[in-house]
């Protein structure tokens, strides 16, 4: 069964990457002086010309506002041309766009079908050859039902590639533009998803699944090491398909940025709350959570199992679909990364770059899902075993609140405007850490036998290891407590709400500390950069993203690090809100530094002109020193 699924799975793959795989706009570039010398102002006639699939449309040079990306049209740097005089094409369709919605109604916009031919004259800036002209296009595409991102190419007479914004450090090139052509290093893309897939084990979401797995696998496995392996590697097929295909699925739909919505939405984060419940009360006893008699028989023929195995290996398929889910807030931004070369029409790279992730991030919790069967020769006296997974349930709960307290944050967000940072309204931090404190408690006397679920066993004594677990239960509880008064809680701060300075409740903490934000408005940001003559410090950052919670109260609160970003202007920009400003601040991310990953960090001149990023989270102190002192230098 495990092969068939493996090779179901990645059929399933490889089909949908490839039914996306297509161009939808074919650039090239023509002129009859193609290859010929061009003397110092000489001027050529060059037309650019857009083959356009059936059912897409390109959108003209001009855009009313709130509409599609305009398609622009430049001489590429470096290139010994300037456009002379206007750019003329054909007259654009007109009428109304189901794409785009402003004021409740369809927008009209300006578009090319079929066909579309840019003619302009090309002036050399010196005695060159006409070989040497390259256009940098920007555009966008759209169909009835949905749009591709913005795409940028460089076209030559030669052929087409994509081009991708970077900022050059080294040399202080604030905006530079370059080509990356299809025979980049395959190696480099595979060595950069392997090293995200296995940072991403690191992130803070991934912690809570391990004790769930060996508790889930420590009941499945029963000894059984050829079955152990089969389950195990059943749960890895999960967690890589899931990946894998719901990445690429996102991408086509959403863009680049696709993972990051998802993770950011409140409906989601609602289905994966409601999936820690059902679970937890699962654990606690209340039911047994079994597929139906007649489905598990039709499976079994299909799959030609004994009577029963079937449901062992699909409760392991969706213990990884539901693994994948949960982690998504942690790994989105590792992903996304990836996932930006889907918005440049490259769509095989990212689906091999979601294997080698994906496939990098499953393989310890393989093994971690074979260690259960160690565990079967440990005693199994005293219901201690039924105990685990009580404690498991307990634990899911909390996991679930977590997840509420997203929905909180962006709908909150929505409805409060996006004129400040929202700390929650109904799960804020001090009402998640006072029901996690609750929890503690609850666990506590639990261990000690104080209370007790239906399947079990009194405790009639009280062994030295059920006082250990219980007191350190009631320490943490304590330890929470001391956050709700305003202590900074470490690594807990990353799955918690932001923090509100001016809360009655942060006793502990020292308001003159935090740092003053201009918040989801960039213009003023700038603005108060010209009249300081300093740079704009931006944080690229989400309303559910747990590792930029983590930097928030890990990194910036530093001493040394306050110090540095006292001498920028702070910009904080939330891409993971519902609203167009946040589409906006994502797209000006993805535009202008080729990622859509939370948290990122740049620095920009009073100019709006990159000097500097920095990608996402970090431990080192002084690596964060360093990029802001050499950023707040150029």
């Amino acid at each position: 069964m495990t092969i068939k699924v493996l090779k179901v799975l990645v059929a399933v793959i490889a089909l949908t990457a490839a039914s996306f795989a297509q161009e939808a706009a074919h650039w090239s570039l023509s002129s009859e002086a193609a290859g010929k010398p061009a003397n110092r102002g000489e001027s050529i006639s060059v037309e650019l010309k857009a083959a356009i699939d059936e059912g897409w449309h390109l959108y003209a040079l001009d855009q009313p506002a709130g509409g599609p990306i305009p398609t622009t049209i430049k001489i590429a740097d470096g290139s010994p041309f300037v456009i002379s005089g206007d750019i003329s094409t054909p007259k654009p369709s007109i009428r109304a766009d189901q794409n785009f919605i402003v004021d409740g109604r369809p927008l009209e916009t300006k578009f090319f079908e079929h066909e579309a031919i840019f003619s302009f004259k090309a002036q050399a800036n010196d005695d060159t050859s006409s070989d040497g002209l390259a256009v940098i296009v920007r555009f966008q595409l759209c169909n009835d039902t949905f749009c591709l991102p913005p795409r940028t190419l460089k076209v030559t007479f030669a052929g087409v590639e994509d081009v991708k914004k970077s900022v050059n450090k080294t040399q202080g090139d604030k905006s530079t533009a370059i080509a990356t052509s299809p025979n980049d290093s395959i190696w480099s893309f595979i060595w950069l998803a392997l090293t995200f897939g296995a940072i991403s084990l690191l992130t803070p979401c991934v912690f809570p699944m391990i004790p769930i797995t060996v508790s889930y696998f420590m009941k499945h496995s029963h000894g059984d090491r050829a079955k152990t392996i089969k389950l195990a590697t059943v749960y890895s097929v999960g967690i890589i398909a899931t990946f894998s295909l719901l990445g690429m699925l996102l991408a086509v739909f959403l863009g680049a940025a696709g993972i990051t919505l998802f993770a950011a939405n409140p409906w989601v984060n609602l289905l994966i709350a409601a999936i820690f419940i059902l679970f937890a009360f699962n654990l606690f006893g209340f039911y047994e959570i079994a597929i139906p008699a007649s489905l598990l028989t039709r499976l079994d023929k299909l799959t030609r199992a004994e009577e029963g195995k079937g449901s062992e290996y699909i409760g392991a398929l969706l213990m990884g679909l539901t693994f994948t889910l949960t982690s998504f807030t942690c790994t989105s931004p590792f992903i996304g990364t990836i996932l930006v070369s889907t918005a440049q029409g490259n769509w095989k790279m990212p689906l091999l770059g979601m294997l080698v992730f994906s496939t990098v991030f499953a393989l310890p919790f393989f093994v971690i899902a074979i260690i259960p069967r160690v565990l079967h020769t440990l005693p199994k006296s005293g219901g201690w075993l039924n105990s685990v997974k009580v404690v498991m349930g307990f634990l899911e709960v909390a996991a679930a609140i977590k997840f509420l307290s997203n929905v909180d944050l962006v709908w909150g967000a929505a409805f409060a405007g996006a004129s400040g940072a929202f700390y929650g309204w109904a799960f804020t931090r001090e009402l998640v850490l006072l029901v996690w404190v609750v929890i503690g408690v609850c666990i506590s006397l639990y261990i000690l036998g104080l209370f007790k679920f239906r399947h079990d066993s009194p405790v009639r004594k009280l062994s030295p290891l059920r006082v250990i677990f219980a007191g350190a239960f009631f320490a943490l509880s304590i330890y929470l407590i001391s956050g709700i008064l305003g202590r900074k809680l470490g690594e807990l701060e990353s799955f918690l709400p932001p923090k509100n300075a001016e809360s009655r409740f942060n006793v502990f903490g020292n308001r003159e500390e935090e740092l003053q934000w201009i918040t989801n408005d960039l213009a003023a940001a700038l603005k108060r950069a010209k009249a300081e003559n300093k740079n704009v410090f931006i944080d690229f950052t989400g309303y559910t993203c747990t590792n930029c919670r983590w930097m928030e109260a890990n990194i910036f609160p530093i001493s040394e690090v306050r110090r540095e970003m006292d001498q920028f202007i702070l910009a904080r920009l939330y891409t993971d809100g519902e609203g167009e400003i946040y589409e906006r601040q994502q797209q000006m991310e993805q535009d202008n530094f080729g990622t859509v990953a939370l948290p990122f960090y740049a620095v920009m001149d009073k100019d709006g002109k990159p000097v500097a990023t920095f990608p996402g989270l970090t431990r080192d102190k002084v690596q964060f020193i360093d990029f802001l002192v050499k950023a707040k230098q150029n």
